[in-house]
């Protein structure tokens, strides 16, 4: 906000003091005709309320860049039907403070409005027609008072000519120069406005990935877990109650891992979720063979890469009670040349292999390995459909939770 308000005291605010000291000192010189003050002083009032209004304006809109496919487009940000006509009304102003001072001889006043009507338009032109319209404006200011000077003999053709392009050069690099600072500065404040946004975003889908993650893997197990109880309750009464305890106790680690994902804390593993995937998988009636390396290898992963194939291990795991018939599954755990290597597979595949429609699940893990540095690829070859997920052991980029 402090440096909104430099920009303003250094943008109109000089404008107007230029044209209160310069044009107001002539306007009270008794020196001057009545018949040229009256009309100038109307002129003077007319430029400063529109450079006021149009460079206050400007102040609150992004610059226009020479790219025509910036965000930042004409069309897009300026209120035309509003500028327009204060842009007139500086330009009217202008040429009457430039006549009637010119007409006297006054050759150091005549440019300084028309110089502040250029140097005001040139803040809603692009870079390329901003320097164009200068460059003309400053060719074009040689003429009136060279020729004045000239035709009259006065002697004072040197400053006649060359002063006027010098003033519009200056007032544009005045208006121009702090402008460019706050746009600049304007720029860098959206930047970081939607570098926050994003992170925000970024964080909401990590959750829903994440919640996805758990309530999907219990769920399944709970419906599988009820359905077998179903099943048994007339045949095995008492299997059919030892299956409701399990799903009692799962709906409780459903509760237990929400409420801990929620406040932040809670992390998947992979060990966790490989003895997991064997009492699931075992309760379904599926004949799992683990090929696990020694404990002490899996030791070399660090925590974050050990979440992420625990993740992977848990949404193989339920995408095989969920999407498939599988009478057999395998999985293969090892660490190879520094990298962690994990492979579910089963001979079970349906026609609708998870994770190919829904945009979340081994999409979403796939995302998050290839940010690690790994890789997650799935094949499927018949029945059987394999997920095989690499890391880095010494992935920590890119994890997250």
């Amino acid at each position: 906000m402090s440096f909104r308000r430099y920009t303003w005291w250094a943008v109109p605010g000089t404008t107007v003091c230029l044209l209160v000291l310069f044009v107001g000192e002539w306007v009270l010189d008794g020196d001057v005709p009545l018949w040229a003050r009256g009309p100038a002083a109307a002129a003077a009032v007319v430029e400063v309320m529109a450079s006021v209004v149009l460079l206050s304006r400007r102040l609150a809109l992004l610059p226009v860049t020479d790219d025509p496919h910036s965000d930042t487009s004409p069309s897009d940000s300026r209120p035309a039907e509003l500028s327009v006509g204060w842009l007139a009304a500086a330009g009217g102003a202008a040429v009457v403070l430039a006549v009637f001072p010119l007409v006297l001889r006054n050759y150091g006043l005549w440019a300084v409005a028309p110089a502040m009507a250029v140097a005001t338009l040139a803040t809603y032109l692009p870079p390329r027609r901003r320097r164009l319209l200068i460059t003309i404006a400053a060719v074009l200011a040689l003429l009136p008072g060279g020729v004045v000077s000239l035709a009259d003999g006065d002697g004072k053709l040197l400053y006649a000519a060359l002063f006027p392009p010098g003033l519009v050069a200056l007032t544009a690099w005045m208006t121009l120069a702090p402008l460019s600072s706050w746009d600049t500065a304007r720029r860098l404040s959206d930047a970081r406005r939607l570098e926050a946004e994003l992170a925000v975003k970024d964080e909401r889908l990590r959750f829903s990935a994440d919640l996805h993650d758990i309530q999907g893997h219990h769920l399944q197990v709970i419906a599988l877990k009820g359905e077998l109880a179903a099943r048994l309750v007339k045949m095995d009464p008492a299997r059919a109650a030892a299956e409701m305890q399990d799903v009692m106790r799962l709906a409780a680690d459903a509760l237990s891992d929400t409420r801990a994902m929620v406040q932040g804390y809670r992390r998947t593993t992979l060990d966790d979720e490989i003895a997991n995937a064997t009492r699931v998988m075992a309760a379904a009636d599926i004949d799992a063979r683990m090929t696990l390396a020694p404990a002490v290898v899996s030791a070399e992963l660090g925590d974050s890469a050990r979440h992420l194939l625990g993740l992977v291990m848990r949404e193989a795991t339920t995408n095989v009670l969920r999407h498939s018939n599988a009478r057999h599954a395998e999985v293969d755990y090892r660490v190879v040349g520094g990298r962690a290597r994990l492979r579910v597979g089963n001979d079970g595949a349906d026609g609708h292999p998870a994770g190919l429609n829904d945009g979340t699940g081994l999409y979403t893990l796939a995302e998050r390995l290839g940010a690690a540095g790994g890789e997650l690829v799935w094949t499927r070859d018949g029945d059987h459909f394999v997920v095989e997920a690499s890391l880095p052991t010494t992935a920590v980029g890119g994890v997250g939770r």
